[in-house]
C-alpha cells in the first residue's frame, strides 16, 4: 500500500510529499467510512520509509527492510483526514540514525495547516541471519 503520490523535494536529511488518497472511499486506511487523523502517522511512516530508500540509493545501496518501532510525542490537531479539501502536505526529518535505525519528525499539514505531528523511530526487519 502506497498512499503518497509525489515526492516534491527531498534530500539527505528531510523529504516532502503530497497525496490526495485521503478522500479516496476506498482509502485501505478508512474505518466505519471515515479515515480517522490517527492515521496520519501512517503517511508520515511512509515518507520516512521513501525517504530511506532515496538516501540508500544514491549511496549505491538497498534500504534494508525496516518497521516502525515506536512512536512518540504524537498530536493530532483535527478529528478526520478525509473531510480535509487540500492535498496533505508529509514532511519527514531525519533526526538520528543510519540506514538501519533512524529517528524522524514527521508532519502532515495541508494548505500551511499543522494536522499531526510525532517522532517515529525506524528498526530493521529481523532476518533470518540476524535471527540466529
Amino acid at each position: 500500500m502506497c498512499l503518497l503520490e509525489e515526492v516534491t523535494a527531498w534530500d539527505g536529511q528531510s523529504i516532502a510529499c503530497v497525496t490526495e488518497t485521503h478522500r479516496d472511499p476506498a482509502n485501505p486506511l478508512r474505518r466505519q467510512g471515515r479515515l480517522p487523523a490517527v492515521m496520519a502517522f501512517e503517511y508520515g511512516g511512509q515518507a520516512a520509509a521513501i525517504h530511506g530508500g532515496l538516501r540508500a540509493r544514491a549511496a549505491g545501496q538497498t534500504a534494508p527492510p525496516g518497521y516502525l518501532a515506536a512512536l512518540r510525542d504524537a498530536r493530532w490537531f483535527v478529528t478526520d483526514l478525509d473531510g480535509i479539501a487540500e492535498p496533505l502536505e508529509v514532511a519527514a526529518q531525519l533526526l538520528l540514525g543510519d540506514q538501519a535505525h533512524c529517528l524522524y519528525a514527521i508532519q502532515v499539514s495541508a494548505a500551511g495547516r499543522l494536522l499531526a505531528e510525532a517522532r517515529i523511530a525506524i528498526a530493521p526487519q529481523a532476518t533470518a541471519e540476524t535471527a540466529s
